[in-house]
Order: C-alpha cells, then structure tokens, then sequence
C-alpha cells in the first residue's frame, strides 16, 4: 500500500486509522508531515507515546471522526485510509491536493470490497484497482477506549 502510495519528501500525509502507529512511523521517514487519526482514544494515546519515545517529531495524532477526513487540515499530498468506504467519500477527494494520491478500501461491510488508488489530474480523477481487500467498515463518532 505505502509503495502504490507513492510517498515523496516534503508530501503532507493525511492517515485514517491510527492503530498502534506503526504505518505512521513508517510514513515519518518518507514525508515531511504525518497527520494521522483515530476515532478511539487509547489507540491515539498509546500512539503519542511510541511516537515520543522514538523520537518521531513529523507525526501529528488526533482523536477524531474518519467518516469526514480532516477538512480543517488540507489539502494533503497523500491520503490512505484504513477502513472501507461504502463508495468513494468526495470529502476525500477535495481534500486532496493536485497531483496527490488517495487510497482506500471501497465497498460493503459483507462482500467484497477493492483497495483503490486515484490520482487527482486537474479536475479529475484516474482510478486504479490494486487488489481486493476485507477490512472494517469505517464507523461515525469518537470512542474513549477500543
């Protein structure tokens, strides 16, 4: 995923889906800023920790609802997300800078879903299937613990 991604330095990267960090520390070495959130508390919390304690300084955790991206943050250079989207949201594609990348897991709850790759060209969007996938759906709201 982060190889389709595409990460180049100086890319403002925008994750759904903190969990316990490890992509965003792996993202803090190709870009220049991580913004990356969590609907659940303690994951956001023990993040900020392993981030601290390894000295990662590029990565900025916030608790806050994925269903709507980060609209007060952008544009991003990237965006991954970790949950599925029933459809593609545009909030995401708006969020988007030109020439940036957004990837995500697009379909039902129960059935298949396809990770896909789009690519913001102007005004419109170029669409590439990387493969089919089966991870959560993306749920509404914060939580204080998982």
């Amino acid at each position: 995923v982060l190889a389709a991604l595409g990460i180049e330095p100086g890319n403002r990267v925008l994750e759904i889906g903190t969990g316990t960090g490890y992509t965003a520390a792996v993202m803090s070495r190709l870009a220049s800023r991580i913004v990356t959130i969590d609907r659940y508390k303690t994951l956001t919390e023990q993040a900020k920790q392993r981030f601290e304690a390894l000295g990662i300084g590029n990565v900025i955790v916030r608790q806050a609802d994925g269903s709507n991206g980060l609209p007060n943050e952008g544009p991003f250079d990237r965006i991954v997300a970790w949950a599925a989207f029933d459809s593609l949201p545009r909030f995401l594609l708006d969020q988007l800078s030109s020439g940036g990348v957004v990837i995500a897991p697009i379909g039902p709850e129960e059935g298949e879903q396809v990770l896909a790759k789009l690519t913001k060209v102007g005004s419109r969007f170029e669409r590439e299937d990387i493969g089919i996938v089966r991870l959560q759906p993306i749920l509404r709201s914060v939580a204080s613990v998982i």
